[in-house]
């Protein structure tokens, strides 16, 4: 039987993981802030279900968890990444404080979660690691720079890790999802307090009060989960993969254009070794 740790399991596509895991007779560790939002699951499955308080900026408190997890259920095999929020702001809009804490937990609490399981996993050679990022961090939209930083931060360190630990048995993925109908606009959405009447036609209208798509998105957070546990039950894992037409849409396009622009400027690129009379 496998054993997830998920956080950010109260909403969206960790509350349809953690219950997709559970209905299959899967052990799961399902974390969020509020306890209460994720003890249903604990309630209908209450011999592989364990609820558990998590803020991922609080050290102590992943400490907690992975011990109990343990504890319960003797092994940690998937570890799944996916607390986190958005922010939206110009560029030049952002508020310190905001930005710190939008990276405390967006990309330092899921750095924390794989330093403190990863003594687990190394010592059974054996686990799978997997980060929820965006697929901003392959096209990032006006308005969403410092969110899509914190994505594309976790992304590199992913692509270092999985480098690292590969060769340990330990499988590490990144996850890009594009738009699914979840509450992520309404709950999970913060963005600068002020904001600069210049931008009003790129960041601005991707504010809050203009962004009217809660409730239209495309992706089913249940088809989600259901293709990442299948991914999780392969012998090989893609570092990336992609959920959704759209996400698959964005990623084609922005590749397709990058690899245009390499070619168109690969001549004056390629200039810039040292020669025989370079000076």
């Amino acid at each position: 039987m496998t054993t997830w740790l998920i956080t950010g399991a109260s909403s969206g596509l960790g509350a349809a993981l953690a219950r997709a895991v559970a209905e299959r007779g899967d052990n799961v560790v399902a974390t969020a802030r509020d306890v209460t939002k994720v003890q249903a699951l604990v309630d209908e499955h209450p011999d592989t279900a364990l609820a558990m308080a998590l803020d991922v900026t609080d050290h102590d408190q992943i400490t907690h968890v992975i011990t109990a997890a343990l504890d319960r259920f003797g092994a940690v095999d998937v570890v799944v990444n996916n607390a986190g929020h958005g922010y939206r702001a110009a560029v030049e809009e952002a508020i310190d404080s905001d930005v710190e804490e939008l990276f405390a937990t967006n990309f330092f609490g899921p750095i924390d979660v794989i330093q403190q399981i990863l003594p687990h996993m190394r010592s059974r050679r054996s686990g799978t690691i997997i980060n929820v990022s965006s697929i901003g961090a392959v096209v990032s939209n006006p308005g969403s720079g410092h969110y899509t930083a914190t994505k594309t931060a976790l992304e590199g360190v992913s692509d270092a890790l999985n480098r690292e630990v590969s060769p340990l048995g330990i499988r590490v993925m990144a996850v890009e999802p594009g738009a699914f109908r979840t509450d992520f606009a309404g709950r999970s959405l913060t963005q600068s307090a002020t904001a600069i009447a210049d931008y009003s036609e790129t960041a601005g209208r991707r504010r809050k009060e203009n962004d009217h798509s809660h409730g239209t998105q495309p992706g089913d957070p249940a088809k989600a989960a259901k293709v990442i546990i299948d991914i999780v039950d392969r012998d090989q894992l893609p570092f990336r993969l992609l959920l959704g037409p759209d996400a698959v849409r964005v990623a084609r396009d922005e590749l397709h254009e990058r690899l245009a622009e390499l070619e168109a400027f690969a001549p004056v690129s390629s200039t810039t070794d040292f020669t025989a009379n370079s000076n």
